[in-house]
């Protein structure tokens, strides 16, 4: 009854530090809260919790502080009162040995202050890749009304009259130059000119991707998920969200009522229409872990061949974010998907998702986002496969690779890490052809540690010179949102667990057959048997800190890389 009781409560009587005495607790507090200038009225109104991801390190949310000011402002307007509160923030360039390896700690710190810290509702403010899910994982766990606001898309750059913008072309650009193609001169020009503005990647990286996928899933104001990180619209989008969020509290619009099963599936759904990242498929199976929606990549898989690629953007297709705000955002997207959505969904507003996309401006004239009729891919922008190599499946971004290879057999290249790729790609004595398979193992979730976006392996030096611009490539790592290519990602179990990729030898041949969904080994069973009985034990975890506990508990890439004690199953399963 305890509880119960302390559950009805609200604003500065919510989780009261424990001395055994409730009321002196709430004297002590309101005592040291006044320090900072409040009023008793002040402190009587709902709280409402407002999550600072801001870093020097980190580009990406460098507006995050006019983005708390315009949040504040809406929660003031609304009757309540903002309270701003750090947690961990990541950028993926800033984040050693790799941000997934840090976005379960970062989605504990969120969890953890919003039960530890009196509040009635919470605002999600991030953008940067892993910031978005661990928020989104923490407050799913934590059950306080919530709503995520993210810092939005930089805009895109401009060299020598060419259109550019971060990370597609970072890529692209880095490719040329490895190749020959430009000087150090030019690629310091182009370095330049990538990220011209401070905000989120602007191409279907997986920043925006999640930004889509939480507009989708209903976490998310209706037409935040595109708006450029610098324009005067997303201040205004901020300032609702704040008022928003005091009107959920009132309501007791929690999580758990809004991030549903058939709301997970709008949010995959979006991701294919998309042309999303893959590492979303990771993602949004931790955040609906946490809620105890159970994801099945088969289900993926077929909800992908029925869900065209509908945006014209980097890296599956032209234009950037910024194109795409232009044209309604994520508004159109949803309308043109018909009934591939389930409108009857409960989102942030109150309101169906149906009962949004009504209240949205009118579509006008397209040419970001194309019609179901005339996709810019059909048949799955993602494939999952299964096979010999990835018993519990892999995932492949059919809509940004090579056409040709989706199809292909040849012999195995093999790097035993990271560090071993980074010493052998570029030997002029690597014994690698255009028919090669580039295979790196030891990248995933333990065995990185981390599961970094390694699985864009680099086409060696040598073959670039003659060029060539994509090869098949596998590996237990991920790969960012911005790259393409043949590449095929997560094959779980990884390496470092046992899983069959330990077990391939430079030389042996492997079968990639997307059309069938298959990646295998072509090797027979007795001999694989062999190698297995000669396979050394996995290695130990560290013997501290967070690197034990990650290196204890965390869960394949099939259950969303998250750590088993924090799933709503906890370590039962």
């Amino acid at each position: 009854m305890r509880e119960e009781r302390q559950l009805r409560k609200t604003g500065m009587q919510k989780a009261l530090a424990q001395y055994g005495d409730p009321d002196f607790a709430v004297f002590l507090r309101k005592a040291f809260i006044k320090a900072m200038g409040y009023t008793d009225e002040a402190l009587d109104r709902p709280i409402i919790g407002i999550v600072n991801t801001a870093s020097d390190y980190n580009a990406c949310h460098q507006t995050v502080p006019d983005l708390i000011a315009a949040a504040s402002r809406g929660v003031l307007l609304a009757g309540g009162i903002p309270m701003v509160f750090p947690v961990i923030s990541l950028h993926e360039s800033f984040a050693s040995p790799t941000s997934l390896y840090l976005r379960n700690l970062m989605a504990m710190d969120a969890e953890e202050m919003i039960r530890a810290q009196p509040m009635d509702a919470v605002i999600l403010v991030g953008g940067c890749d892993k910031t978005v899910p661990a928020l989104l994982m923490g407050a799913v766990s934590a059950a306080v009304p919530a709503i995520v606001l993210v810092t939005g898309p930089m805009l895109a750059g401009d060299w020598r009259g060419e259109r550019v913008g971060a990370c597609t072309d970072c890529r692209r650009f880095w490719a040329r130059f490895r190749a020959g193609d430009l000087n150090a001169d030019q690629i310091a020009e182009v370095n330049s000119e990538l990220a011209p503005t401070v905000g989120t990647c602007g191409v279907m990286g997986t920043a925006s991707t999640m930004a889509m996928a939480a507009e989708a899933m209903g976490m998310m104001l209706p037409g935040g998920a595109a708006i450029p990180a610098v324009y005067a619209e997303r201040r205004r989008h901020a300032e609702r969200t704040g008022t928003r969020a005091v009107a959920m509290a009132a309501e007791g619009l929690t999580p758990d009522r809004i991030v549903t099963p058939a709301a997970v599936r709008n949010a995959f759904r979006t991701v294919m229409a998309v042309g999303g990242s893959t590492n979303a498929i990771i993602h949004l199976t931790a955040i609906a872990g946490r809620a105890g929606v159970e994801v099945d990549l088969n289900d993926i898989d077929a909800l992908g061949q029925e869900t065209p690629v509908l945006v014209d953007l980097k890296p599956t297709g032209q234009h950037y974010m910024e194109d795409l705000h232009r044209e309604g955002g994520l508004t159109p997207v949803l309308r043109e998907l018909g009934g591939l959505i389930d409108g009857t969904c409960l989102t942030v507003t109150g309101q169906t998702l149906a009962e949004n996309l009504a209240a949205q401006p009118a579509d006008f004239g397209q040419t970001v986002v194309r019609r179901a009729s005339d996709p810019v891919f059909s048949g799955g922008a993602l494939a999952v496969l299964r096979g010999n190599l990835a018993p519990r499946g892999a995932i492949i971004k059919q809509a940004a690779a090579d056409p040709q290879l989706l199809s292909h057999t040849g012999p195995a290249v093999v790097f035993d890490s990271l560090a071993d790729l980074a010493a052998r790609i570029d030997d002029e004595a690597l014994e690698v052809t255009a028919n090669s398979v580039l295979v790196l193992r030891n990248a995933g979730p333990k065995g990185a540690p981390g599961m970094p976006e390694a699985g864009y392996l680099p086409i060696p030096k040598k073959l670039s010179r003659l060029g060539v611009k994509d090869m098949v490539r596998i590996s237990d790592a991920r790969m960012s949102g911005t790259a393409f290519g043949t590449v095929v990602l997560h094959i779980t179990p990884e390496a470092a667990e046992g899983g069959p990729l330990a077990l391939v030898r430079s030389g042996d041949l492997i079968r990639l057959d997307v059309p069938g969904r298959r990646i295998d080994l072509l090797v027979d069973a007795a001999e694989l048997g062999l190698r297995r009985a000669a396979l050394a034990p996995p290695a130990p975890p560290p013997d501290r800190g967070y690197a034990w506990l990650h290196g204890c508990h965390v869960l394949q890439a099939d259950r969303g890389c998250d750590l088993d004690f924090l799933t709503a199953e906890g370590v039962a399963r």
